[in-house]
């Protein structure tokens, strides 16, 4: 996420070369307001940003003082009136109606949320179907509520009025926390439309309104949340799409602009790439710092601490096996794209640019190493070192490989052993830094 700003703040941050040198600040600005406009900020808000970083460091222009006046305006910019991520109602169930135009991704959007408030606030989520103009809305709703294991509230045969008040009914009576009410959406900004969600809202009285803005869209989305506002009311914005040509400007026009805050960012097409938007953390990886504290939250909840410490205690030992390789693979799948995690280690950021959006659950690759580890008995999975020639070819014949690259595949998993045995230790991370930073050096390949 981000690229183009952070690439941007880069730039402009390298052209600060000396302490007090005003032409230096000068040849910075320039770069950063360009930078700014190519990734699609609102010229507004490119101006006010600018006067207000000069204003700050005239006069004092270190490196070191003009980055923290870029970090404060920045997070001022994305700062808008009301709270960030997500807010429960003092009695349950919170009720939040998500609205949009077609097409801008509202309905997985709205899965992404049910998925985040079950897995990572531990939340009994119910989604409600209102999207009843769109033919196919309810069935993918029926499909991701089947996959996230979520109650849905859909029926064809009434009105969206109906399956509202039916949804919130068995909501309260049977104790959700959380009601997620999908609802149609538009090609374009229409009478009919403001008026199907303006008698839905009268019924479900929500306590959020949030917004899916199609983050591709560039000021276009800008302008339909402005008109949103204008016309039902929104209380947060949900940014989607984020990971596709989005250039990242668009987050800071709907905060500066709309004055609504930005509550959630969507990057990547699986259920978990889902992120709280929290401006101070969102700053810290535009500067390319990372956000080690969203990154702990999100691991919190999926990874199991004391099985942790114990996969921990096995590779010190040099014990790591295959039954320990899969249960990795399934947990690094539900913390989402790896680009994403990548962006919130520091020092990591232009590693993530390269890894791109690996795909862990259908990489080609990974899909092999299964089948590989199939085709094991339960004694090779826990003990590799059993795996000779005869075993080797049985296992290339079940899993459909050539033995030459059974023992390819062998050999990376010893040698991705002893390198987590090396980095267990302590400085572990630094290491690792280390070794990406020099890999970033030679320019892997995508």
């Amino acid at each position: 996420m981000f690229d183009t700003l952070t690439d941007s703040f880069k730039g402009a941050i390298d052209k600060i070369r000396f302490y007090d040198d005003n032409k230096a600040l000068a040849k910075a600005l320039k770069e950063l307001k360009k930078s700014l406009l190519k990734a699609d900020v609102h010229h507004k808000v490119v101006k006010e940003l600018l006067v207000n970083v000069e204003k700050e460091v005239k006069g004092d222009v270190g490196k070191e003082k003009f980055l923290k006046a870029l970090q404060n305006e920045l997070t001022r910019i994305l700062t808008a009136k009301g709270n960030q991520g997500f807010v429960f109602a003092s009695k349950p169930p919170t009720i939040v109606l998500m609205i949009g135009l077609q097409g801008s991704g509202k309905t997985t959007t709205t899965g992404k949320l049910a998925y985040f408030l079950k897995e990572q606030k531990k939340k009994k989520v119910l989604i409600v179907a209102g999207d009843l103009q769109r033919l196919a809305a309810v069935e993918q709703l029926r499909q991701i509520c089947e996959q996230i294991d979520v109650t849905l509230v859909a029926d064809e045969s009434k009105t969206p009025n109906q399956i509202v008040k039916e949804g919130i009914k068995k909501a309260q009576k049977e104790l959700y926390d959380v009601v997620l009410i999908d609802t149609a959406g538009r090609l374009a900004i229409d009478d009919e439309l403001m008026e199907e969600l303006a008698s839905i809202k009268k019924v479900a009285n929500p306590d959020e309104l949030f917004y899916v803005a199609d983050a591709m869209t560039g000021m276009d989305a800008v302008r339909t949340a402005q008109t949103f506002k204008d016309k039902i009311g929104i209380t947060g914005v949900v940014l989607s799409k984020f990971d596709g040509d989005s250039k990242g400007g668009v987050a800071m026009g709907i905060a500066h602009q709309v004055g609504v805050p930005l509550r959630f960012i969507g990057a990547g097409e699986k259920m978990p790439d889902l992120e709280q938007f929290i401006p101070d953390r969102v700053v810290s990886r535009l500067m390319g710092a990372g956000d080690l504290d969203s990154l702990a939250e999100k691991t919190a909840n999926i990874i199991d601490e004391k099985k942790a410490k114990q996969l921990s205690k096995k590779i010190k030992k040099g014990k790591f096996n295959f039954n320990d390789f899969l249960e990795q693979m399934e947990t690094m799948k539900k913390l989402g794209s790896m680009k994403s995690i990548m962006g919130m280690i520091p020092g990591m950021g232009g590693m993530a640019k390269q890894i791109g959006d690996m795909d862990l659950e259908n990489s080609q690759e990974l899909k092999q190493i299964k089948a590989l580890i199939s085709s094991m008995t339960p004694k090779e999975r826990e003990n590799p070192e059993l795996l000779n020639n005869t075993r080797k070819r049985r296992l290339a014949s079940g899993a459909g490989m050539s033995q030459m690259h059974v023992n390819r595949v062998l050999k990376q998993f010893k040698n991705a052993g002893k390198m987590a045995k090396q980095f267990s230790g302590k400085g572990g991370m630094k290491q690792m830094q280390d070794m990406m930073k020099q890999a970033q050096g030679r320019g892997i390949p995508r």
